[in-house]
């Protein structure tokens, strides 16, 4: 919360909370805001996103300085609706302007579409086609880290279109016999929050997978490198934590066993995948936590593995 409150306290918001601003309450006071320069300390869509949609109102330009690049969403639809954002490599410039209602078509999520692609690739007697995903650039490391891995023959993508100024197609999934691989620097941003089930997918490949740079995992729902490290293991898993991410050696196969969300919506669903590729049954306490991102996640589950999946 303080990467988003402190920005904003420098375009001139009142944002008062505990521990200067970074716990909540919060108490906003509406006042003026003016742009300003900003080096964000983390590729982060969230922050970036906040001080973006905040600089549209303000007196001035707002610069902010990348140090990698994040998902771009925001910058598409803003833009879209008659903003004038400027890209200049990693830097962007958000000149202050009144937006325009538009008609969007809302693509399907590729960090929920993750969890079938995962699942289709790794069950030895599968065909999985997801509908409608969308494809932006910025959030397809995980396809570019599935490839990575071997995945290329098993994961095409098909009727390739663009919608609301997003590109978006059919993705048709197979059995693919995957390898471990590196995952590493610019590519963690685009797939941050995918590496729950990127661990899954690890255990199933043959060799070593190894994620670094992914410290910011540390700081979701849950430390999601100690709790899909811990979770992981209860079901048979080689995979060991790293400061900064895991090494996943493949088995190829998970045992079934009984494990923990942690409150942590994409690890309930990562597990939840496990339980369609282990050798036993799979429990999953506090599944009701997909419901976060996914609300029907359990209902879409059941139609992979109908009368099995429950949540």
């Amino acid at each position: 919360m303080r990467r988003i409150v402190e920005p904003l306290q420098l375009m001139g918001a009142q944002v008062m909370g505990r521990r200067n601003g970074s716990l909540a309450p919060l108490v906003i006071q509406g006042g003026s805001l003016y742009g300003i320069e900003y080096e964000l300390p983390v590729a982060s869509a969230q922050v970036k996103s906040c001080i973006m949609l905040a600089g549209l109102s303000a007196a001035g330009d707002t610069v902010i300085h990348q140090p990698a690049l994040s998902r771009d969403h925001t910058e598409r639809m803003v833009s879209a609706m008659g903003a004038i954002v400027e890209e200049n490599g990693l830097d962007l410039h958000v000149k202050p302007a009144s937006l325009q209602s538009v008609d969007i078509a809302v693509p399907g999520d590729i960090s929920s579409a993750a969890f079938w692609i995962v699942a289709g690739l790794c069950h030895p007697d599968s065909r999985v086609l997801v509908q409608g995903v969308g494809l932006n650039p910025s959030r397809t490391g995980l396809i570019d880290a599935l490839q990575a891995m071997g995945a290329g023959n098993s994961l095409k993508l098909v009727n390739e279109r663009t919608e609301g100024g997003e590109p978006v197609a059919d993705l048709l999934v197979t059995h693919g016999d995957l390898h471990g691989t590196e995952i590493g620097g610019d590519i963690i941003p685009r797939l941050l929050d995918e590496i729950p089930i990127l661990a899954v997918a690890a255990c199933f490949a043959s060799g070593e997978t190894v994620i670094r740079d992914a410290a910011e995992l540390r700081v979701k729902e849950s430390d999601r490198i100690a709790t899909t490290v811990e979770e992981l293991s209860r079901l048979g898993a080689d995979i060991k934590a790293r400061e900064d991410g895991m090494v996943i050696r493949g088995t190829g196969k998970l045992t079934g066993a009984a494990c923990q969300s942690h409150g942590d919506h994409r690890l309930a669903m990562s597990l939840a995948v496990c339980g369609l590729l282990s050798d036993g049954d799979v429990e999953v306490h506090g599944a009701a936590d997909a419901a976060v991102s996914y609300p029907s996640f359990w209902e879409d589950l059941d139609l992979l593995a109908p009368g099995h999946a429950r949540g």
